[in-house]
């Protein structure tokens, strides 16, 4: 079997300046070794991937070189250096707390700690996943940490800051990695490329980068299997089909059709993306970046913010000049919402077609809503003007048409034929357009008929509102309660506030129903809330209200007690 190594091993940084995307760590550590000002214990925090373990071991290393750089870089070449790549170095020490997290565990790297090296200036102990440390070990690791000998150096790694103690955090200079971008991932990718003599497309680089997610050592694991995939020449397509990722043209497609309101062809790209095995909430997710994109690219100074492969950058951008920034918001919305409930939809498909749709007529909604309100009222006043216009043309030009087209007759039918015109003319009389708005008017503000307030009228308009009602608990609560009439004002007894509730909830929607049906309606409502008999007499619970109580319905018991000479024990 070969001695392969995957590319998160074989080209591990081994210099501060091979490390990618951290350079604010790097650069501090370089400047504290330059002026010999050291921390003795380092804690190193971010996410897995980002290089915390490496800085570790290379900041190991240049604490004891024999021969470092003038930029203070380890050399890689003497003792020290090459007996810790070979994994022969008595200096340093790695320790993994999963694994090695009781305390006896850091009982012994304490006892180790107290003999001075051999070789070199220091020993350093690297604890990988510190967290992971009970907190009883981390209570032993506390004195020595703080006040360790001259020679020790701590480095800790974790990717849970806050499962540490805070007592740990204080005794230790903090460095927070941070996700490494996709630029820097995309650059460093190219270069092992070019070492391993492979080809790749510069799009297939950036969608491994975008996996990965902020982690190179997830970006490389990527890149090995994309490599072996491929045969050595890893293409976009191949990514794509490969890691299971949708294709950046979808949304273009889809963005295309919307903007020329195409609803056939959206639902029926939507049925393809779905056929092809891609979950509808990894759609909409990549939709809505979409418009993200779409946004940044608008503008050349927020087109840089984009991580994207030039190709991609220039085809956004000649989608987003196309696109309005309002509809480009309103699309941001609608999908970001549609996203939040698509979690808890019961018909997901149902969810995203809708969505789709919305943004198929949202630029028509757009314009609408741009337009205001005088042009709308001044466009429909000139439509009716231009159509009655119209209609007085139509009726001249036809009188003119049945004057040309009457034959010549004799003077003793003249009378008849004006009369049968006459007669024409009235029943194809045009309407004019202030005699329709008149008849509007009367129709739309037809007079209702005024309410006489009477307790039979009233009684009776109330029966038939009850029974009209869906509930029978309603109907039977109000049936029970009946009104009594006092000017105007309904007034109701009850001895129960949840009673009280349901002839509010109903007297309400009465009252209304009764201004939409008469004209001046005033009727007022008023309950009151009593107390039942039953209500006023309390209860006895305890042993000497349970006596008083026999003694008020028989007085002979009181007799009773006084001649026995009892006395009761509450």
């Amino acid at each position: 079997m070969s001695n392969y190594l995957v590319s998160a091993r074989k080209y591990r940084p081994i210099r501060f300046d091979d490390v990618v995307g951290q350079g604010h760590v790097t650069t501090t550590l370089k400047n504290a070794l330059k002026s010999d000002q050291l921390a003795q214990s380092f804690l190193f925090c971010g996410p897995r991937g980002v290089g915390k373990t490496t800085c570790a071991r290379i900041l190991a290393k240049a604490l004891n070189c024999q021969n470092p750089s003038d930029d203070f870089e380890p050399c890689n070449e003497c003792g020290s250096c090459t007996s810790f790549n070979d994994n022969a170095s008595f200096n340093i020490f790695e320790l993994d707390a999963a694994s090695n997290n009781s305390v006896d565990d850091i009982r012994q790297l304490i006892e180790q700690v107290r003999f001075a090296p051999q070789v070199g200036k220091y020993k350093v102990y690297i604890i990988d996943e510190v967290h992971m440390l009970s907190p009883s070990a981390f209570n032993a690791f506390l004195k020595t940490l703080e006040e360790p000998p001259s020679y020790a150096i701590f480095i800790l790694a974790t990717t849970e800051k806050h499962k540490i103690l805070p007592t740990i955090i204080s005794r230790c200079q903090v460095f927070d990695f941070q996700r490494i971008g996709v630029m820097d991932m995309v650059t460093h990718l190219q270069e092992i490329v070019e070492q391993e003599s492979l080809e790749a497309e510069s799009e297939a680089l950036h969608v491994i980068a975008q996996k990965a997610d902020g982690g190179l050592r997830d970006a490389l694991s990527i890149f090995d299997r994309m490599s072996s995939f491929a045969s050595g020449q890893i293409t976009y397509e191949a990514v794509l089909k490969n890691l299971n990722i949708l294709d950046y043209d979808y949304y273009f497609r889809v963005t295309d059709s919307l903007l020329l309101q195409d609803r056939n062809t959206v639902l029926l790209t939507l049925d393809e993306i779905l056929k092809n095995g891609f979950d509808g909430s990894e759609f909409i997710t990549g939709f809505a970046s979409h418009f993200r994109n779409l946004m940044m690219a608008k503008t050349a100074p927020t087109s840089d913010i984009l991580e994207l492969s030039e190709n991609w950058k220039e085809k956004y951008k000649k989608q987003a000049s196309n696109v309005e920034v309002g509809f480009m918001l309103s699309a941001l919305t609608i999908a970001n919402d549609c996203g939040l409930a698509f979690k808890t939809a019961k018909n997901k498909r149902l969810q995203l077609e809708l969505c789709l749709l919305k943004l198929c007529y949202l630029q028509q909604a757009i314009d609408l809503g741009n337009i205001p309100a005088e042009e709308k009222k001044t466009e429909v006043v000139s439509e009716g003007a231009d159509k009655h216009q119209q209609l007085a043309e139509d009726k001249k030009v036809n009188e003119e048409k049945e004057e040309k087209e009457s034959p010549v007759v004799e003077s003793f039918d003249l009378a008849a034929m004006k009369a049968k015109k006459a007669e024409a003319t009235k029943k194809a009389k045009t309407v004019s357009l202030a005699e329709i708005n008149q008849a509007f008017e009367e129709t739309k503000h037809f007079k209702k008929q005024k309410l006489v307030v009477s307790n039979d009228s009233l009684q009776n308009l109330w029966s038939e509102f009850v029974e009209s009602l869906p509930s029978i608990r309603s109907q039977s609560i109000l049936k029970e309660h009946p009104f009594e009439l006092r000017g105007e004002t309904m007034f109701f007894t009850t001895d129960s506030g949840v009673k009280k509730s349901e002839i509010v909830n109903n007297t309400t929607p009465f009252i209304e129903w009764l201004k939409r049906t008469f004209n001046e309606v005033n009727i007022l409502v008023d309950i009151e809330l009593t107390k039942s008999a039953v209500e006023e007499e309390r209860k006895a619970y305890t042993s000497e209200e349970k006596f008083n109580a026999m003694a008020k319905k028989n007085p002979s018991v009181l007799i009773l007690k006084k001649e026995l000479g009892l006395e009761l024990e509450y």
